[in-house]
């Protein structure tokens, strides 16, 4: 039951990764059908963002008064019908209702699942399933071009996008039982906290600690804020900075671009087979001093073509990051814990993601777009600097730890 389990919530992170990238592209289509300003898609997007952040600071409490099947199934239920009202919408005022519950749907599922898997599976699960959010995040604009470009319109993207969510809505409601006793005789749960303490991170009554309180909370969210912030500053200004400062033609570097969320795909797929041998750890700081290196490379005074391996890179180098830190949540701050923790790290992570490409727009309409890499070296910098301090901390407190149960044993 355990394995068909995993297969429904890999499936559910497909369908995660389908609305993601399909404003994008099917804005150009439905900017002019609306009659629309072009800065109108980032309005949007910011709204169904808000929601994923507020669902997500909300989700602690809701996962534990109704559990993650049923918080799962509704928040696909909301999704579905967002996606739904996308379709029918006749004006910019009903895609702004409709971005609310996407938003709301996708934030509590996300963090429902990236708990539930970190807490009852093991590490590779995790990089594979947020690959296979790499899947569906890339076959929705794949769905949405085939009918841009023929004779039906973005409409049609949107419903069958809809349809696909709505038949997992189907499926997870035939399948709410397994989410009870789906783990509970697996083999492959895994990340079991350590036996001679409650939370990685405390000495007192884990009954009495919020969250917040804990030690290294806070430097875990800044690691998740500016991974998400590298991530998506890439993204969205990686095209223009290499038409601008690098002067490759527009498409060229549209690929370019498309090469490093390749290698982000590629990278969590091949990072779910190296966590055999390497734990989470090790796994970050790799990827973080690669992920530095290629930024690097697009700091210094290159010729392009080292240009796209630093692109590359990045995304090679990003691709174990996320996926490991969450993995790590319930190991760091104890089970009881890592359901509200996930639901801060995954609101901070939107938070990163939808405000800090804007800020580094902001400044680069005021100075030039050329200071991109330097933000790029930056916001690594900083996450690998939280990160290793959070793992010294944890290090530390394992020792003071042994050291207290070795003094009690005498």
């Amino acid at each position: 039951m355990a394995i068909f389990l995993l297969v429904i919530i890999y499936l559910a992170f497909i369908s995660l990764g389908l609305p993601d990238s399909l404003l994008g592209a099917a804005w150009p289509v439905m900017q002019s059908d609306y009659g629309a300003p072009l800065e109108t898609a980032g309005f949007l997007f910011m709204m169904i963002a808000g929601g994923t952040i507020i669902s997500s600071l909300a989700s602690g409490k809701i996962l534990e008064r109704f559990g993650t099947g049923n918080v799962t199934f509704v928040s696909c239920f909301m999704t579905a019908g967002a996606l739904l009202g996308f379709h029918f919408a006749p004006s910019l005022v009903w895609l702004m209702i409709c971005a609310i519950p996407l938003g709301l749907g996708a934030g509590a599922v996300d963090t429902g699942l990236n708990n539930y898997v970190a807490v009852h599976y093991k590490a590779h699960h995790m990089s594979w399933l947020h690959c296979f959010w790499g899947v569906g995040a890339t076959l929705g604009p794949i769905i949405m071009a085939q009918f841009i470009s023929g004779q039906h319109s973005w409409r049609s993207g949107y419903l069958v996008i809809a349809g696909i969510q709505f038949a997992l809505v189907v499926i997870l409601f035939f399948t709410l039982p397994l989410w009870n006793r789906g783990t509970k005789n697996s083999n492959i749960a895994s990340n079991e906290e350590p036996e001679n303490s409650k939370d990685a991170f405390d000495n007192e009554d884990a009954q009495h600690v919020k969250p917040l309180q804990i030690k290294g909370v806070k430097l875990a969210l800044m690691s998740f804020l500016f991974y998400c912030g590298v991530e998506a500053t890439m993204g969205l200004w990686g095209s223009s900075f290499l038409v601008n400062v690098k002067e490759l033609p527009a498409a060229v570097a549209a690929q370019w671009v498309s090469l490093y969320y390749a290698g982000i795909t590629i990278g969590r797929f091949v990072t779910g087979f190296i966590t055999f041998k390497m734990n989470n750890h090790t796994l970050m700081r790799n990827g973080q001093i690669i992920a530095l290196a290629g930024a690097a490379l697009l700091f210094l005074p290159l010729p392009s073509t080292f240009s796209l391996v630093g692109f590359i890179m990045v995304g090679f180098g990003l691709a174990p990051i996320f996926p490991c830190m969450l993995n790590e949540t319930p190991i760091r701050f104890g089970k009881k814990h890592s359901q509200t923790i996930m639901g801060y790290q995954m609101a901070v992570a939107y938070t990163g993601s939808t405000f800090m490409p804007p800020l580094l727009g902001f400044m680069a309409s005021h100075l030039t777009i050329g200071i991109f890499p330097f933000c790029i070296v930056i916001f690594v910098a900083i996450m690998f600097l939280s990160s290793e301090k959070l793992n010294s901390l944890l290090k530390k407190n394992d020792v003071l730890k042994g050291k207290e149960t070795s003094s009690t044993t005498f």
